[in-house]
């Protein structure tokens, strides 16, 4: 199974890369009622770093092991060590669309298990992707995105949150 989304960003392609390599940032991003609580992970992810952490899906608690892959300065993967399905690998990459401006492609191929348990809650995770991802992309533009703002003297500028 394959999956794909993009959505710009305004913000530079190094403010963008920095945010998603934080492990913080899943959580962050992540719509509710769906519920991260990181068990380990380094602040900043690295190249080989694993982050072990479960998913609350409602009272359906999913306990996930991702390692940190290929990491370079507009890329990386986070493959399933161990979670819910047979194979996970998430790649995230960062697209400099202009220098205030950055597209981020989420690309995920997964594999379900041969559990029936988890072939149903995967089968589920699957088809809310496209729900979780469009938020991801919203939060993120709030998060970092630049706005226009009016300051006292009436002129626009822009200001980053």
């Amino acid at each position: 199974m394959r999956y794909q989304h993009r959505f710009v960003v305004d913000a530079p392609l190094d403010d963008v890369a920095r945010f998603h390599s934080q492990s913080a940032s899943m959580g962050a991003i992540t719509p509710p009622p769906i519920i991260v609580r990181v068990h380990s992970a380094p602040a900043v992810l690295d190249d080989g770093d694993e982050m072990d952490f479960t998913m609350w899906l409602g009272p359906l608690p999913i306990r996930w092991l991702a390692r940190i892959e290929q990491k370079s300065g507009a890329s990386f993967v986070d493959r399933q060590v161990s979670g819910p399905f047979a194979q996970w690998e998430h790649l995230h990459t960062f697209v400099p669309v202009d220098a205030e401006r950055t597209a981020v492609v989420d690309q995920v191929t997964a594999r379900l298990s041969d559990n029936w348990f988890w072939k149903f809650v995967g089968i589920n995770m699957w088809l809310g992707l496209p729900i979780l991802f469009a938020f991801r992309g919203w939060k993120t533009r709030r998060m970092l995105g630049r706005k226009k703002s009016t300051t006292p003297a009436g002129t626009s500028t822009h200001a980053t949150r």
